[in-house]
């Protein structure tokens, strides 16, 4: 794929080491852009300088949802080198979202050549403080000028990139989890297994009542039972009942996430026990009170590993491991990263060099 680049004139305040970085709020320099449309197929690859969309307002993005996105990052090693982390996963997972959406398929050396590119042009931007990174946000969207309820004939594929700081401000800070028994967010046949807009925000809702009770998100059960855990709102879930690692299946409604699937890859490594399973809510506080429950963490690109200290269900709330981060999120927190950062050597060859 040829790609064209051109820099930007005028180059932004990049921030200081010890700057907080908060997650998702400052941009770099350049961002790529790729087009679609029926005639040509996917053209015009190029990084230019960061810059506002111009968009009709019958864009059919904004009508009907056509859009897909991803999330992964950049990290430095301690001789300046760039690295991504399991890029070819995201763009596996990006055709995944495309066939759901009717969206045209991306190659996925395009997709890793796109993510590269841009990284390569704003490789200034990578923080190397301990627990920062360069998020990358590639997504595509309809842009067909078109009032009907149809796939586009145009498409728009763009990255842009985020120099962050932790997810969570307490970074990794056990955190309150809240188990909603009210609305659901997906079910089999539907979206909930793929990247898109539309399943977030029919997540933010019950996300206001959580953070509403000082919880921190929302993890969701099954949109037919009510009672078999699926996810939580921004990442996988993963419970340690009795010795054994336990995760909801993927049944179709679940998002496969790539930190779950590396999550899942070292705990067998390390010849602990995994059960990709049905977990009912039940069962949980059953766990809980038999105290048979020994972690419970999220994970996801975002916030790696996300310790859970206290769970919510209706009336209930439940201590997890005292309220303090176990071992095995510990454990994990620290080897992905170490395989990201290149502290730790990477017997997977997980790590991507830019």
């Amino acid at each position: 794929m040829e790609i064209r680049i051109e820099k930007t004139a005028n180059p932004k305040v990049k921030p200081r080491k010890d700057d907080a970085l908060g997650f998702g709020k400052i941009f770099t320099d350049h961002m790529f852009i790729m087009d679609y449309s029926t005639e040509k197929g996917w053209h015009d690859a190029r990084v230019e300088p960061f810059k506002n969309l111009e968009l009709s307002p019958a864009c059919m993005v904004f009508h009907y949802g056509q859009e897909m996105f991803e999330g992964l990052k950049a990290y430095k090693d301690e001789n300046d080198n760039a690295y991504l982390f399991r890029p070819e996963m995201n763009a596996k997972r990006t055709n995944s979202s495309n066939r759901r959406l009717v969206i045209p398929e991306l190659p996925e050396e395009y997709f890793v050549e796109a993510v590269k590119a841009v990284v390569r042009v704003d490789k200034d931007w990578i923080p190397t403080k301990s627990g920062t990174s360069l998020y990358i946000r590639p997504f595509i969207i309809a842009t067909d000028s078109f009032l009907g309820v149809a796939p586009s004939k145009t498409y728009k594929f763009i990255v842009i990139l985020s120099p962050s700081g932790a997810y969570y401000e307490s970074g990794l800070a056990p955190v309150g989890i809240w188990v909603e028994d009210e609305y659901v967010r997906a079910v089999k046949g539907g979206m909930g297994h793929i990247k898109t807009g539309g399943n977030y925000a029919a997540s933010l809702i019950a996300q206001n009542k959580a953070h509403n009770e000082g919880f921190s998100q929302v993890l969701w059960l099954d949109g037919v039972e009510r009672k078999y855990i699926e996810e939580v709102g921004a990442m996988n879930i993963f419970f340690k009942i009795n010795g054994t690692v336990v995760t909801p299946m993927l049944s179709g409604s679940i998002l496969p996430g790539i930190t779950r699937d590396s999550v899942i890859a070292l705990c067998k490594s390390w010849g602990l026990p995994v059960n990709e399973r049905k977990i009912s809510v039940d069962e949980l506080i059953d766990a809980v009170k038999d105290g048979t429950l020994e972690e419970v963490f999220g994970t996801g690109t975002a916030a790696v590993i996300s310790p859970v200290g206290k769970l919510r269900y209706k009336d209930e709330v439940m201590t997890v491991k005292d309220g303090k981060t176990g071992e095995l999120s510990q454990r994990l927190y620290d080897t992905i990263t170490g395989i990201q950062t290149g502290h730790i050597e990477d017997k997977f060859g997980w790590r991507v060099s830019v």
